[in-house]
């Protein structure tokens, strides 16, 4: 019997957020992004694919790409996420066609790669041999990752709809899978993978131990020169997985691993997968991460690059990395309870995620740079959001993530119940055979009150245990890459039932243990303040140069409210304060003060948005880092 995470999540169908920050990103998904991709869905040929590849239409392959097939997986496996937070019985039937259109493309074996099927001889993307054999070419032929992402949406809409139309076409093609690889078949790994992941959640879901067997045998197969020809460092194929101790390559591939080689220290207790993705993480949060929590340094491969080699204007910080560093800290939080993994992951949201769209849910960044001067065009050939991209894994991304958000705040292991971030909403969590109703009421990350009444459905004795934010107690990330500026505030309160108590934080964790009853109240009051981040010189790109951050943002400076933004000197004693705009890119907290002129004896009128908002008005030049002296 194999193993699982001693620590589980609270799902998504068991939370509900209101209007809150989350609640109204999920809903600009659920009500503008679906649709949106969807529609370019159909215009770029994605679902026509499918047709010609069953013979219901003639016609040559559509679309640039070999992975095209799973911007439809994606967009349907954040459809079903919304249906997790809000039933909708239109949405349900549109999926449901076009799911009947995925099942059209499947050759009846339970192959499923549309470009394939159409014509395999002739692939219409240059760099894939033309083999005319299946996974033959999977260095670039993407066949596995498409395999991956259809399983892993598979998985979430039978979560979310009880129905098996999509969950038996995934089957189906798992199985292919399973048959045709292994000892003495074909042992090559997956060019791009995700494949193993979703394997992971199909064994989860069906009992079936043999997927989970399929992606510890694809992941074994790394770095083993006697089954394949090394893919080499850029697919993390260069050596095998348990002897990597570096973040390399591919930055998404590689998150991507990593989160699957968590999986395989989980369900097979297998210590010498857990000390290689310990080794990997100090790798890449200690040396290789920004402070948006952004990771991939280079264009160049879409690629990390070397440690502490973290360039601003040039930065790639893909959207798609973002996420997957998510889904990895996630995996480790449930190996070890530790909140220093959801310290990255609530980084990471805030600013590595969102700014990848347009706050109406339309144009999307691919590339996520922490300074644009308007003259390096870095979002795939653009300086500003895109509506699609030739290669629109990112916006199809973002919408399969954002509505699965609910499922990161709460999670259970024996007599506790963390609470890890903070959302106005509530959750019904079934615990030790019984129910607790947890609601949170909080203007989160605008203000730092938040306010939790747990109602158990009968008296119970457990474990709460919050989440006391690394922001709040000085510590961004892991080791000295990042620092704040001078003393901070971390005066954080915790009252229950109005009065004051201190509790002992361990891994993170305030943990409360009392025996709960209906409208037991927790206030907590965590310390805003606009603080000053400064870097490891050993960042050459941030040397004198400052950030500013309030609560859980990142904050940058817009060429549209900064005019002179090259001209603007943010010196260490600059008196400055916030303040809400109520009226300005949705409803949000600026910073403002008067900052000296790097040209002479003048001031300038400093303004900064939150990270995740710029580019919403116009093109221009942006900065997070801004010069001390």
């Amino acid at each position: 019997m194999m193993k699982w995470y001693p620590i589980s999540m609270v799902t998504a169908n068991k939370i509900k957020l209101n209007d809150g920050f989350w609640g109204e990103k999920i809903n600009t998904i659920r009500k503008t992004s679906i649709n949106h991709g969807f529609e370019k869905c159909k215009s770029e040929g994605r679902l026509e694919n499918f047709l010609i590849a069953g013979g219901k239409m003639n016609g040559k392959v559509r679309g640039q790409m070999p992975f095209d097939d799973t911007d439809v997986y994606k967009i349907v496996e954040g459809a079903s996420n919304a249906l997790l937070n809000s039933p909708d019985e239109k949405l349900s039937k549109y999926l449901d066609e076009v799911i009947e259109t995925i099942g059209i493309g499947q050759e009846k074996d339970g192959y499923i790669t549309t470009w394939f099927t159409i014509d395999p001889l002739n692939p219409p993307y240059k760099w894939i041999e033309k083999t005319g054999k299946r996974w033959a070419g999977e260095i670039s032929s993407h066949e596995l990752y498409n395999s991956g992402h259809l399983i892993e949406a598979a998985c979430v809409h039978h979560e979310a709809t009880g129905k098996r139309n999509l969950l038996d076409i995934a089957i189906k093609n798992a199985d292919l899978l399973v048959e045709n690889f292994g000892p003495g078949k074909h042992t090559i790994p997956p060019g791009h993978q995700i494949v193993e992941t979703g394997l992971v959640k199909l064994y989860r879901i069906t009992g079936n131990e043999k997927y989970a067997e399929l992606a510890k045998y694809f992941l074994e197969l790394r770095g083993n020169p006697q089954t394949h020809k090394l893919f080499g460092d850029y697919s993390q194929d260069h050596k095998p997985v348990v002897k990597q101790t570096e973040a390399v390559g591919h930055a998404v591939r590689a998150v991507y691993m990593y989160a699957a080689m968590t999986d395989m220290a989980a369900i097979y207790d297998d210590r010498a997968y857990q000390d290689a993705v310990n080794a990997i993480w100090d790798n890449t949060f200690r040396k290789k991460t920004y402070i948006t929590g952004g990771i991939g340094s280079r264009h160049d491969k879409e690629s990390f690059g070397d440690e502490y080699e973290l360039p601003n204007t040039t930065a790639y910080c893909e959207t798609c990395a973002a996420i997957g560093s998510i889904l990895w800290n996630q995996r480790l939080f449930m190996l070890t309870g530790n909140s220093i993994y959801f310290d990255i992951i609530e980084r990471s949201l805030f600013n590595g995620v969102i700014p990848g769209m347009s706050l109406d849910g339309t144009k999307f960044f691919y590339v996520n740079p922490l300074e644009a001067d308007n003259k390096f065009v870095f979002n795939r050939g653009a300086g500003y959001r895109q509506e699609w991209f030739d290669c629109s894994c990112c916006p199809t991304n973002i919408i399969r993530f954002i509505p699965a958000i609910p499922g990161l705040l709460y999670a259970v292991s024996g007599n506790d119940i963390f609470v890890n971030l903070f959302a106005s909403g509530s959750a019904g969590i079934g615990f030790n055979g019984s129910k607790i109703n947890v609601v949170q009421r909080t203007d989160y990350p605008w203000k730092g009150d938040i306010k939790i009444t747990v109602n158990p459905e009968k008296e119970s004795e457990f474990n709460l245990k919050i989440r006391i934010p690394g922001w709040v107690t000085g510590k961004i990330f892991a080791g000295d890459l990042y620092n704040y500026l001078g003393s901070v505030n971390k005066q954080y309160t915790i009252k229950i039932n109005g009065v004051e108590e201190h509790h002992r934080v361990e891994s993170g964790y305030v943990t409360i243990n009392k025996k709960w009853k209906k409208n037991d109240r927790i206030d907590i009051n965590f310390p805003m303040e606009i603080r000053r981040v400064i870097s490891s010189d050993k960042i050459l790109a941030n040397r004198n140069l400052s950030a500013l951050e309030y609560g859980p943002l990142v904050y940058c400076v817009e060429e549209i409210d900064n005019p002179l933004l090259n001209d603007i000197l943010m010196p260490d004693d600059a008196v400055l304060s916030v303040e809400r705009k109520n009226d300005l890119l949705g409803e949000i907290n600026i910073i403002k003060g008067k900052v000296p002129a790097v040209s002479g004896n003048k001031h300038h009128d400093l303004f900064a948005i939150p990270y995740y908002a710029w580019a919403n008005r116009t093109t221009g030049a942006m900065k997070i880092w801004l010069p001390r002296s």
